[in-house]
């Protein structure tokens, strides 16, 4: 169990180094069918800045985006101390503590480090959860703020956007300016960066989807470490499974964060999901339930 957690995060760190290297890979298409090199390295630049600005500002965003609001324990005691005691079990400060009010059973966990940390809840999940299986969701969402998921995806949604924009910025640069041209002689090689432009933001959701999925698995098993419980978690999934729904609220640059899908169900949202299939979750849970 321990050699998947360090391999998973290994791997999510060659994944983000696939990111830098799709930006400057835009760079230098961008450069080359310019024929001004140089602009790679303002492209990494400027992609940088705005994931360093995705960085501060994403919970805010993600907060707004799912309209949860911030709670306080004599609001909902039963939430609000199980967030407690896991935050002593785990030696962390307790995080922020929010409500979303939403029949669809789900939560999510956001913020910059486990110091600005926030955890939430919907209104659904409360009601459909024992405190046995809202434990065991909370430990997962818990586990994401102490491995610092919370960093990583929203480091990633920040290179997702700016490799989309980048890309929007390249179209229009080469089929609307007249210089587009210069110092860009090899028709094959401008194919590739055409079709390389064009297939960025695919690329980038494809590297955010397996770096989301990655974090899942490996924030199911660190939350039954706490717990000790890997039944009580897949439980919790079950009932996921029976009573899920999609969120009235819904964003796809928000739904990686959520313990569950949130958006409805489609051809393309299941091909693209950053959630693993919840059949695979609890498969493993009861594959390596001796193993915790």
């Amino acid at each position: 169990m321990y050699n998947a957690v360090a391999a998973n995060k290994r791997n999510t760190v060659i994944i983000m180094a696939v990111f830098v290297g799709i930006i400057g890979a835009i760079g230098w298409a961008v450069g080359y069918l310019n024929g001004n090199t140089s602009i790679a390295v303002g492209v990494i630049i400027v992609a940088a800045i705005y994931a360093l600005i995705q960085y501060f500002l994403a919970s805010k965003l993600a907060v707004a985006m799912t309209g949860a609001r911030e709670i306080q324990k004599s609001d909902n005691p039963r939430l609000y101390r199980i967030v407690e005691n896991l935050a002593i079990t785990n030696g962390m400060d307790t995080p922020k503590v929010y409500i979303i009010d939403d029949a669809a059973p789900n939560a999510f966990a956001t913020g910059r480090d486990p110091k600005h940390a926030i955890v939430a809840a919907t209104t659904g999940i409360l009601e459909v959860m024992d405190d046995r299986e809202l434990e065991a969701v909370m430990a997962h969402e818990m586990s994401h703020v102490r491995n610092y998921d919370i960093r990583v995806s929203m480091i990633a949604f920040g290179l997702v956007s700016a490799i989309g924009i980048l890309s929007d910025i390249a179209i229009r640069m080469f089929f609307f300016s007249d210089d587009r041209r210069e110092g860009s002689s090899n028709p094959i090689v401008m194919v590739i960066g055409v079709v390389l432009i064009l297939l960025a933001p695919l690329i980038a959701a494809i590297v955010q989807m397996a770096i989301s999925r990655q974090r899942e698995y490996l924030a199911d098993a660190s939350g039954v470490l706490t717990t000790r419980d890997s039944e009580g978690l897949a439980s919790a999934l079950e009932k996921l499974g029976q009573y899920g729904r999609p969120m009235q609220k819904q964003s796809t640059a928000s739904a990686h964060l959520f313990f569950n899908n949130p958006l409805k169900p489609s051809f393309l949202s299941n091909l693209f999901s950053t959630h693993p299939p919840l059949e695979e979750r609890i498969a493993r849970l009861r594959e390596n339930a001796n193993k915790f």
